[in-house]
């Protein structure tokens, strides 16, 4: 503990004792005031210079002590448990007992930390989806950066939610693990002193929606090693129920729904009946508040809605139903108006079924609100990106192929594999013979589909454009650790450099973590790797993701320093070739 001690007598007459001290992750001021008398030079009346001099105290507080932002700790207990949200008994994941698991409240800057104990028979880990990890890839928790937690031990992570704000997500990125639970909400309040661009709610509603199959995860991992694509799912969910999530409001007053699919596989429509919604945020970036009757989500997306209840007293569904699919899943919830009495009544709100036109036009409506201010830098929406040179150009093709007999996807040729070594583990020890940078070209080439650690080297704070070309007939959905990045356009067809002035947005495209690709279509985005690392860039199709439709993003530069990426925690899993 450092003690400063100030003598404030020459100009106040008044001996004054600062004492500095730190305790709590917060400085405590104390100031003892001692009665003195001085004579002053050349008979000068005594001035007071007192509140100047508290001035300057208070400025050297702010600027020569440094307080730490608040901390906010978790203890995570990982068990499996008896569920049954289709009506049919099954294993799922709990965290400490919860299915869903508990919803991580914080705010902008606040360290979170988590500690996971493993109580599974198989290694586990978690993944933040949409938390950017600022210099610390340590904390992603996706295997290539994190060695699993073994069964029966714990791990703790311990990251900072560093200029973010908005609705996000985590769940299991090992196995299959996801389909059965351990994911909940996660999200991030801003700061009292920062502007909030739309009417405070008076409360908040956290959804999370989910499709659900009524198989074990180990027989639908099992399912997917044997070579054979994942079955359709059984149902869909909202916080764990087709049907039984109720959300309590009062008639005249506003709420915030935050809302996130967390499906494996499926694009939803959510929508709330005899309501309007008013989009406000989109995966931490505040929107033009366009309002919606329904809303394409899909797999790995989130977004929050302002709803006021203004409608007759009484009970109404809230509705999340399946896009682009044959048979039509859906699971309901109520909006229930406090001391109603009359309950919900059908039919419900229809929504779109399989209309891709439809989807991509809704997308195009969400706008980036420039005008308001945020936890990130450039408060005011005055990072002009549409105007930044563009260093490279990346197109990567989904696809999928059999190889040795079984079915796996790709990215460009390259159907990804987890070597035993997590390859951040593999880069920062220097290891050899885990991965070669670049064994995934920047565009789409003719070959055999190789099995292979998929890994894009980039330079630190490379502005790339990344063109997602989907040449099947089914949804693809990918997402970006470490960044947020400008969804700026979607189309049909083979996507040419001629797009980006026919289709492109690039004066108010909102930021994301998370861009859909329309079936025989591609989409766009553009992003500043300002992050390094090693970043994974995923299929948010877990089954596609689970069989190769991914790869890593290496941000480098050679500079070792803390201003550009932090060591490895002093906690760090070791495996593989990285064991000591």
């Amino acid at each position: 503990m450092k003690c400063a001690v100030l003598d404030l007598r020459f100009f106040t007459g008044k001996r004054f004792l600062v004492r500095f001290s730190e305790a709590h992750s917060a400085f405590v001021l104390s100031i003892l005031y001692q009665n003195s008398e001085r004579t002053y030079p050349n008979n000068m009346k005594r001035a007071n210079f007192l509140p100047f001099f508290l001035g300057l105290l208070a400025w050297a507080c702010i600027s020569c002590v440094k307080a730490e932002d608040p901390y906010r700790f978790f203890n995570w207990v990982i068990t499996y448990g008896q569920i049954s949200p289709l009506g049919v008994p099954q294993r799922g994941i709990l965290i400490n007992g919860k299915f869903p698991g508990p919803t991580i409240e914080c705010e902008t800057n606040d360290n979170v930390v988590v500690n996971v104990i493993n109580k599974l028979d198989e290694p586990f880990l978690i993944t933040w989806n949409g938390i950017k990890q600022r210099k610390e890839s340590w904390q992603d928790g996706v295997l290539g950066t994190n060695c699993p937690i073994p069964p029966k031990t714990n791990w703790t992570y311990h990251m900072q939610v560093k200029d973010q704000i908005g609705t996000f997500s985590y769940f299991p990125s090992t196995a299959m693990h996801r389909a059965v639970g351990g994911f909940g909400g996660f999200n991030i309040q801003a700061r009292p002193v920062i502007f909030v661009p739309y009417l405070k709610p008076v409360a908040e509603f956290t959804l999370i929606v989910s499709d659900w199959w009524k198989s074990d995860h180990k027989t639908l991992q099992q399912r997917l090693d044997s070579g054979k694509a994942l079955t359709k799912p059984d149902g869909l969910l909202i916080n764990g129920s087709p049907r039984g999530t109720s959300f309590t409001g009062k008639i005249g007053q506003r709420y915030l729904f935050r809302v996130s699919n967390l499906a494996l596989t499926t694009s939803i429509n959510f929508r709330i009946q005899g309501h309007a919604m008013t989009l406000v945020e989109v995966e931490g970036a505040h929107t033009l508040h366009e309002s919606y009757e329904s809303f394409d989500l899909h797999v790995g997306q989130s977004v929050s809605f302002l709803v006021t209840l203004h409608s007759p007293s009484k009970d109404y569904f809230i509705v999340a139903s399946s896009r682009f699919t044959k048979s039509i899943l859906t699971a309901t919830g109520i909006l229930h108006y406090d001391g109603a009495k009359s309950k919900a009544s059908l039919p419900l709100p229809v929504g779109p079924t399989y209309q891709v036109h439809w989807s991509m036009k809704q997308a195009r409506t969400v706008r980036w609100n420039l005008t308001a201010n945020a936890a990130r830098p450039n408060p005011q929406g005055s990072f002009h990106f549409g105007t930044i040179p563009i260093t490279r150009t990346v197109v990567l093709a989904n696809s999928k192929a059999t190889i040795n007999g079984k079915l796996r996807y790709a990215v460009n040729k390259v159907s990804h594999v987890n070597p035993a070594t997590p390859l951040k583990l593999a880069d920062y020890f220097n290891i050899p013979g885990v991965f070669k940078v670049n064994s995934v070209k920047d565009r789409p080439s003719a070959g055999p589909t190789i099995l292979a650690p998929s890994v894009l080297g980039f330079a630190l704070h490379d502005f790339v454009e990344i063109v997602f070309q989907n040449n099947e007939n089914s949804m693809q959905s990918w997402h970006l650790d470490g960044h947020d990045f400008w969804s700026v356009g979607f189309g049909g067809g083979q996507w040419n450099s001629t797009m980006r002035s026919r289709f492109y947005n690039l004066n108010d495209a909102t930021t994301r973590y998370t861009v859909q690709v329309y079936p025989k279509s591609w989409s766009s985005i553009l992003v500043s790797l300002d992050n390094k690392g090693m970043w994974n860039l995923r299929s948010a199709n877990w089954p596609r993701q689970y069989l190769g439709q991914q790869l890593y993003a290496r941000v480098w530069n050679d500079e070792k320093s803390l201003f550009t990426e932090y060591d490895a925690p002093a906690n760090l899993l070791r495996c593989g070739k990285a064991r000591k």
